[in-house]
């Protein structure tokens, strides 16, 4: 394989680098995008600047949220608020008064923005305080210019959500930061093509001779939201057809004879447009060579319709699949050390309230410790089913999941006109998952604990 020819085949987009019938015709967009929108960088900081507000509230899922909190977290900004879940303590917490709101979502119709949006807009009603960025016309769009939002964004339609950090799905909310846009494209596209096509052979020849684990360091500090943003570029492009590579972001490195290992330097928030840029010309060559389609995800769309099979037909059941049982913390270690083989990897997927990173970081090591090193990946649902869920259930049978959930019901926090509210959705997406996971025949736990506390697990 040689480097430059490769590099230079994407940067002309050429679709025939992935197998035939894949999604990369209409998936490049995310190659030259820095490029096309630095022009309209100025435009854009000007009216960002002109929002006044005591703070953003961001509404998404996936690519269009993770890549967001990257940023926030680089700047360590108060400004911005990533809300990316169903939880109702979660989403009761947001504040309203005095927030402008930023709906983000590609195909406009994703149940999570949808239902956020439809509670958020019950407490803020007026249209001056919302803008939007999705798809051209699509139903948000519509939806959002007939009610007279501030403004709609339409982004580029050849680009996937977990690819579009680089066009207005990342940098609309940068800019309301107000980080310099321009720079983070500048530096995008001064990124060394060559270079991140070489990493991204080295991902693949790594994964074909048995390190199917990338334990991915990254710095401590402001930066180490990095690893949510490159867990789901990784892990949703290239978990499919039962292979793919299992990334699992850390702080610190992590033994295995199954791991490959990278560290990721970066200096200031601007280094995040070409590490960013990076990691995606990485990741779709890494497709490349496995022959993988990078664009698609097949398996996200199980979870969701089992989701939806649930709240249509409702009251939920709370039956559990056949094969997954409801333990106490106390048993979960006997049980992974039972159902875990050499090889294997364990999810941790915690459908609990937000702000708990530090207990869920201590969880997974507690994990990976009592199982002898074995690589553990952890992540909030429903926010993994849009990025790690595509590899939990159509990479390789070496997922154990272990999914963590409240003991007891919690408090309603209503969803104007769905028919349902907040806790009876993220129920039925525990259950929907549960039933996705089995289906592929995957491991699986569920651990109860009260209130979610995820501290009270191990």
């Amino acid at each position: 394989m040689n480097p430059e020819d490769l590099a230079r085949r994407l940067l002309a987009k050429d679709s025939t680098l992935w197998p035939e019938g894949s999604e990369a015709a209409t998936r490049l967009g995310w190659v030259d995008i820095a490029q096309r929108l630095l022009p309209e960088c100025d435009e854009v900081m000007a009216w960002a600047r002109s929002i006044e507000a005591e703070r953003i509230v961001l509404l998404g899922m996936g690519g269009s949220s993770l890549g967001p909190e990257v940023l926030r977290s680089a700047i360590g900004s108060d400004r911005l608020i990533v809300c990316d879940t169903t939880d109702p303590a979660t989403v009761a917490s947001m504040p309203a008064e005095g927030s402008f709101f930023l709906v983000s979502s590609k195909s406009g119709t994703t149940l999570e923005p949808r239902a956020l949006t439809a509670h958020f807009t019950e407490l803020v009603p007026d249209p001056s305080r919302w803008a939007a960025v999705t798809d051209p016309a699509t139903r948000l769009s519509t939806e959002a210019t007939e009610a007279g939002w501030a403004r709609v964004f339409e982004n580029d339609p050849d680009i996937g959500g977990r690819y579009s950090v680089l066009s207005w799905f990342g940098l609309v909310p940068a800019a309301l930061m107000g980080i310099d846009i321009a720079e983070l494209c500048r530096r995008a596209a001064a990124t060394d093509v060559v270079e991140a096509v070489s990493f991204g052979i080295r991902m693949a020849q790594a994964q074909g001779e048995g390190r199917d684990k990338l334990t991915i360091r990254v710095p401590r500090g402001p930066f180490h939201a990095f690893g949510l943003w490159v867990e789901q570029l990784v892990a949703e492009s290239l978990g499919k057809h039962d292979t793919g590579i299992v990334p699992v972001p850390t702080i610190d490195d992590e033994p295995g004879d199954d791991r490959e290992r990278v560290s990721v330097e970066l200096s200031d928030v601007a280094d995040l447009g070409s590490e960013m840029y990076r990691w995606e010309v990485a990741t779709a060559i890494a497709g490349s060579v496995l022959g993988i389609d990078a664009f698609d995800q097949p398996d996200v769309e199980s979870a969701k319709v089992a989701t939806r099979d649930a709240l249509d037909n409702l009251p939920l059941a709370g039956d559990l699949p056949d094969g997954v049982e409801t333990i106490g913390p106390p048993a979960l270690v006997a049980w992974l050390q039972d159902n875990t083989d050499a090889g294997d990897y364990v999810a941790v997927q915690a459908y609990v309230p937000f702000g708990q990173d530090e207990e869920l970081e201590t969880l997974r090591r507690s994990v990976r410790d009592s199982l002898g090193g074995m690589a553990v990946t952890a992540g909030y649902g429903p926010r993994f089913l849009h990025s790690t869920g595509q590899l939990h259930k159509g990479g390789p049978d070496s997922c154990v999941a272990v999914q963590v959930v409240p003991s007891g019901p919690t408090g309603p926090v209503a969803v104007p006109g769905f028919g349902y509210d907040f806790a009876t959705l993220i129920a039925a997406q525990a259950l929907g998952d549960l039933e996705a996971l089995r289906a592929k025949g995957r491991r699986a736990v569920r651990v109860a604990v009260d209130g979610g506390r995820l501290g009270a697990v191990l």
